[in-house]
């Protein structure tokens, strides 16, 4: 089948947002005169739990501070605070799309393809960054299923399973991309080909089976590299190289 539609992760992805999540993570901790602070290091191995507060929940338990009647409502608390935080620094342009994703959008609207988003950020912080790096009266998105909108979040599927089910379309009329191990994971669960631009944080996971992996989606004027899987016909990735790609793709055999 031929392809139909793009299907974005947020974090990483649409933008390298996870420094700034880091640091809003920080700045609520500090507000809560909280002892603690989450390094590069450390963030790198929690980016390993998807969700925001799932995120907290785990280093609370690597704490070995219990999920006892207190420790919920702290989470809630210091996840609405983070949240916060990181919507004013996009809101003020601290952060920006990556390399070739406006463009790539954009030409991809242009030329018919569907676009959705499926990710585990919550809808507020999705849409923040839209709003401020984005114009709706350009681009509009035809599904975003995103944050607590499914049961489980990457690396499971169910995220993919609800974009599918909104658009209408089969897996293979889809393409999705990430910028991570999990997501990968979860589009390929969903049968979904996927492409992955990993970002200093995820730079080092593995990602076997994607259909190919780029250090971003490059510019005419700014080229990308291609790390491993399929080729590229030029130096940056745009519509009718999506399109190449998802005609040669054969859905792996091998576990992930």
């Amino acid at each position: 089948m031929s392809l139909q539609a793009l299907v974005w992760d947020v974090d990483g992805t649409l933008a390298d947002t996870e420094e700034a999540h880091r640091t809003a993570f920080n700045q609520a901790f500090a507000e809560r005169n909280l002892n603690w602070r989450w390094g590069r290091e450390t963030y790198s191995e929690l980016l390993a739990v998807s969700g925001g507060k799932e995120r907290i929940a785990y280093f609370l338990q690597r704490l070995s501070v219990r999920e006892a009647a207190f420790a919920r409502p702290l989470i809630q608390d210091l996840h609405a605070r983070k949240t916060a935080i990181y919507e004013t620094m996009v809101g003020t342009g601290r952060v920006r799309l990556r390399e070739g994703v406006a463009r790539l959008l954009t030409e991809s609207a242009q030329a018919g393809l569907k676009l959705a988003i499926a990710t585990t950020t919550t809808l507020c912080n999705v849409e923040a960054l839209l709003t401020a790096n984005l114009d709706k009266k350009i681009l509009a998105w035809d599904v975003i299923v995103a944050g607590d909108a499914v049961p489980r979040k990457k690396p499971e599927p169910d995220v993919y399973l609800a974009v599918l089910e909104q658009l209408g379309l089969e897996p293979s009329q889809c393409l999705a991309i990430e910028d991570s191990r999990n997501g990968l994971l979860a589009a390929s669960t969903a049968q979904i080909p996927c492409i992955v631009t990993p970002t200093e944080y995820t730079a080092r996971e593995q990602y076997q089976g994607a259909l190919a992996v780029l250090d971003s989606l490059g510019e005419p004027d700014v080229p990308c590299r291609s790390i491993t899987g399929a080729s590229l016909t030029h130096h940056f990735v745009d519509v009718a190289q999506l399109r190449t790609w998802s005609e040669e793709y054969d859905q792996p055999t091998t576990t992930l």
